[in-house]
């Protein structure tokens, strides 16, 4: 009868930590906002602002929409570009300090440069790969500690993927 006890207190024990585990879902939306510095392929450096909102179907899986911003300006030329991406993403929610995660983003980009009164402008496809990890602040808001990606930009025939995206900023979670 002593065996049968112990074996019950811990089954109920595991149930309630099991329960608690099941209880930490992921939230249904998570919206970012905040700082990117671009690396692009020929050592051009530029810094903008990054923007995404991400539906998380599950603890685990979700689909992001992901819009930045880069600006530079050098010797009389100004160089602009914006990346407008979509795709799943990846997050491993085991610990409720932090949440490590990685994506696949692919869509468009436009950029453009003017000189002067002259100005040119090219759009065309834009790819992503790469994660970070999100720092929690509050149940609603967290810090985007890093976020690293490899940006991969193709138009007119041209292939550009040696670019390096950085960003920084804070999460809002709902």
């Amino acid at each position: 009868m002593h065996k049968f006890l112990v074996a019950l207190l811990l089954s109920t024990f595991s149930l309630a930590a099991s329960a608690q585990e099941m209880g930490r879902t992921a939230p249904k939306a998570e919206i970012f906002g905040g700082y990117q510095y671009t690396r692009f392929d020929g050592g051009t450096n530029a810094n903008g602002w990054g923007t995404a909102a991400t539906a998380n179907f599950n603890n685990w899986f979700g689909v992001a929409a992901d819009f930045g911003g880069a600006y530079k300006s050098q010797n009389g030329v100004s160089f602009s570009n914006y990346t407008y991406t979509f795709g799943p993403v990846v997050s491993w929610r085991h610990n409720p300090a932090f949440t490590p995660f990685a994506h696949f983003l692919a869509g468009g980009s436009r950029a453009s440069a003017s000189f002067g009164s002259a100005s040119a402008s090219d759009s065309g496809f834009a790819m992503m790969f790469g994660g970070g990890v999100d720092v929690r602040a509050t149940q609603r808001f967290a810090v985007r500690a890093l976020q690293l990606d490899w940006l991969s930009l193709h138009s007119n025939g041209a292939s550009d993927n040696n670019n390096m995206r950085i960003s920084t900023g804070l999460l809002f979670r709902y």
